[in-house]
């Protein structure tokens, strides 16, 4: 993943694409600053974790731009999420996350709403980087309030 974005970086300056070049670069310098931090290289999983992080940043950027109406930034930061989006792998659908949470609620035998931490401490190392974690979050709810 990490060299993806290396070599999509030279393709971006060989195409004179500034929008995906400070993009991807900005990306780059997230992922080396983890590494710094860390002191070894990181895996595709890592790197992954690191961009759905820049995506968030940038959706919470569009609430503050929305407020401030600056459709301009608001555009720009859309156009980046877009590049980004293009190193994410594809979300699980509902219907294969209702799947996992049905069987986490079976082998915990839930029973009680106020057992929502155990099954997402269950449910989490099993979709992270592969599903919307607010979605997760909201069918939990969803099925522990038909409890």
């Amino acid at each position: 993943m990490r060299q993806t974005i290396l070599d999509d970086i030279i393709k971006a300056m060989k195409a004179k694409d500034k929008e995906t070049l400070l993009t991807l670069r900005m990306v780059k310098g997230a992922i080396q600053l983890e590494e710094i931090n860390k002191k070894k290289e990181l895996n595709d999983e890592e790197v992954v974790s690191i961009i759905a992080k820049q995506i968030k940043t940038r959706k919470e950027s569009i609430l503050e731009f929305a407020k401030g109406n600056r459709q301009d930034l608001i555009d720009q930061v859309n156009g980046e999420i877009k590049i980004l989006e293009k190193y994410m792998p594809v979300f699980m659908s509902e219907e294969e996350i209702n799947k996992i949470i049905n069987e986490v609620f079976s082998k915990l035998n839930i029973q009680d709403p106020k057992d929502t931490g155990k099954v997402m401490g269950t449910i989490m190392p099993l979709v992270k980087g592969k599903a919307d974690l607010g979605l997760v979050n909201s069918l939990v709810k969803e099925k522990m309030s038909n409890l």
